[in-house]
């Protein structure tokens, strides 16, 4: 058992470097092409006793399908919930995907003016790319995105396919992000020979695969690598500051062009840093705050520069929201208006695709959100797909942008190493997102043993580390630790706290929410004079179960859960409560286990995105909380019965 089983996690612990350069979405531009490579890629788990067959024998170095047998597995999508076989469901080590794709000649021209690059939006957990058999990434991470340039590779043969081989390990260690253990079952009269679980400390499911879009995309050789954009604005004018890096040389020219919803350009610059001043702006506003939420402008960057006696040019458009945000004790301002969370925690999370991207389910997502009255989320409790925020700058859905800081329970998971990876992951979500309106606030981590003494240093430390990169954005942690316990909220800018009265704590009892939140509110409030945001509260309810008087898991019990806490928050918000989440919008999967049954049924929704009771009582608030806000405009007052 020491020897071959435990092998495979030995492969996994490798750290990646932290991020360097930038990491623009990949869009079509002028001057750039997009090769979309979902659908069926070839498949295999390894199930050698230590999982390290594939290295072994070399899998990457020929097709996989002269290897063994392969399987179709469909990207972007979860492996576990694909096929009929119960050990894929549960399944942890490596697996091996494959695709084998031919590329446009144009690409291939050996001229040195192409450059090709390889994207993954994500993958779970840890990631080791091939393409042709030369290994040109790894990544550790399962929910940002990493990329490679393939062009030495692939323009040495053109006219021939283009392999592409991924090794990928769901295996969870106290070091990773999130964090997690293996514990092997040694007891021979109890379990098979090297049997061993992943022991998690989240409550939802630790779904494995490529989850998100796999791109080939285009560039110049010379060629924008990242754009940063802070906004500042008043009434009648805005400052649009920005930094453009360019990679390939040093000779080169940028003009960037700032033009409105109709095509109008309504500021211009030049150079690699700047500032541009746009008069009477439109705001970026949320979604019920503005007759017109989600107003992005369009900032288009040309680069020309001089390459092997050949001029190259290279386009980039980056949709830009202008807003700000600040914090005061008692209030969260955006645009300088005091803004309320009225909104949902979700998950990536459904039916037979697991945490793989979906346009039906998102679009049905956001149509539930806006039928909701919902202006805000938190990604709990990992990022979102850029898809995903991209609907959210757009559609002006507030976002509480959370890292897969979740389960941070065992002391070793603060020490140097799992702190060094942290950074590191803060640093590739604040290059990801920090251009997006939408996200108005960092959370780097859910429910951490905060308690704990090394806590004080490590998201001390975590905290400092992220306003350096970002000083443009509020950043929290969400706590579940007694308010005189906790060692990391004295670094936060806004209190957040999730709490489960008369569900986990005296369940049953609905009559002691009012007592244990008001003083859950009062004593944070006196201790840090900070804003606060009920960041979770609610209970299970299975669909169709009816009980009056309510009892715990019925439809009514789940409704009048949500009535105790709303008057509180009520008298709370007209002071120092800035806001309230559900947990959750639908319900999800989750580990089995005596207190799930398929899953956590937290959700206003089901998982098949189907309204439970609670539904309409969230709807109901969140209108009229939206409709008390002298923001609203009438037109949206005299339709939210229609939507």
């Amino acid at each position: 058992v020491a020897g071959g089983c435990r092998l495979f996690l030995l492969l996994v612990l490798g750290r990646a470097a932290a991020p360097r350069g930038g990491m623009l979405y990949p869009r079509e531009t002028p001057s750039r092409e997009r090769k979309e490579l979902g659908g069926l890629w070839s498949f295999r788990a390894d199930f050698s006793p230590g999982r390290d067959a594939g290295f072994v024998q070399f899998w990457y170095r020929q097709p996989l399908r002269q290897t063994g047998p392969v399987i179709d597995m469909p990207v972007p999508a979860s492996f576990n919930d694909i096929t009929q076989d119960p050990s894929l469901e549960n399944y942890i080590g490596w697996v091996w995907y494959e695709k084998e794709v031919l590329l446009p000649l144009r690409w291939l021209q050996d001229d040195l003016s192409t450059r090709v690059v390889l994207r993954f939006g994500s993958a779970h957990y840890y990631s080791i790319v091939w393409v042709n058999g030369v290994q040109v990434v790894k990544h550790e991470g399962g929910h940002l995105p990493f990329e490679a340039d393939i062009s030495s590779i692939v323009q040495r043969s053109p006219g021939i396919p283009c392999r592409i081989t991924v090794a990928l390990n769901n295996t969870l260690t106290p070091h990773t992000l999130p964090p997690g253990s293996i514990q092997y079952m040694n007891d021979k009269t109890r379990y098979p020979k090297n049997y061993f679980v992943q022991n998690i400390r989240f409550d939802f499911f630790n779904y494995a695969g490529i989850h998100r879009p796999v791109v080939l995309y285009t560039t110049p050789s010379v060629y924008i690598d990242d754009i940063t954009v802070t906004t500042t604005s008043s009434e009648s004018v805005a400052m649009v500051k920005y930094q453009v890096s360019v990679v390939g040389s040093t000779l080169y020219s940028l003009a960037l062009s700032l033009r409105d919803q109709e095509g109008k350009v309504v500021a211009t610059g030049d150079g690699p840093s700047g500032q541009l001043k746009v008069l009477n702006p439109n705001l970026w506003w949320p979604y019920l705050m503005h007759e017109n939420p989600g107003y992005r402008y369009s900032l288009e960057v040309k680069m020309e520069a001089q390459a092997n006696g050949a001029l190259l040019e290279d386009v980039y458009t980056l949709p830009v929201g202008i807003r700000t945000v600040h914090v005061t004790s008692s209030q969260f301002l955006i645009n300088g208006k005091p803004f309320y969370f009225h909104g949902v925690n979700k998950h990536e999370d459904a039916d037979i695709r697991g945490k793989g991207l979906d346009w039906p389910l998102i679009m049905k997502d956001f149509n539930l959100l806006r039928w909701l009255g919902a202006n805000s989320f938190r990604t709990s409790h990992y990022p979102y797909a850029e898809e995903i925020m991209d609907l959210c700058d757009a559609y002006g859905i507030v976002v509480i942008d959370e890292c897969p800081g979740v389960g941070i329970k065992m002391p070793e998971s603060f020490g140097n190493k799992s702190l060094q990876h942290h950074l590191v992951v803060m640093e590739e979500l604040i290059r990801r997102d920090k251009n997006r309106p939408s996200v108005v606030m960092w959370s780097v981590a859910n429910e951490p043993a905060s308690e704990l003494p090394p806590a004080a240093y490590y998201f001390k430390t975590v905290i400092a580390h992220t306003k350096a990169l970002d000083p443009s954005r509020p950043v929290t942690f969400v706590t579940d630790a007694n308010y005189a316990l906790d060692r990391g909220a004295p670094y936060v800018d806004v209190i957040c706290v999730n709490s489960y009265f008369s569900w986990y704590h005296d369940p049953g009892h609905l009559e002691v929410i009012p007592l244990q939140l008001t003083t859950q509110f009062e004593n944070w409030y006196k201790s840090y004079q900070k804003p606060i945001i009920q960041s979770e509260y609610g209970a299970d309810s299975v669909p169709g179960l009816h009980s009056d008087p309510p009892l715990m898991f019925s439809e009514e019990y789940q409704k009048a859960l949500l009535r105790e806490y709303h008057s509180v928050f009520d008298k709370k918000r007209k002071e120092y409560v800035i806001g309230e989440l559900i947990w959750n919008f639908a319900d999800f999967m989750t580990n089995q286990g005596t207190t799930r049954v398929l899953g956590n049924k937290k959700g206003i929704f089901t998982r098949q995105r189907q309204p439970k009771s609670a539904a309409f009582v969230l709807r109901e608030r969140y209108w009229k909380i939206a409709n008390e806000s002298s923001c609203l405009p009438p037109i949206i007052k005299s339709h939210t019965l229609f939507l």
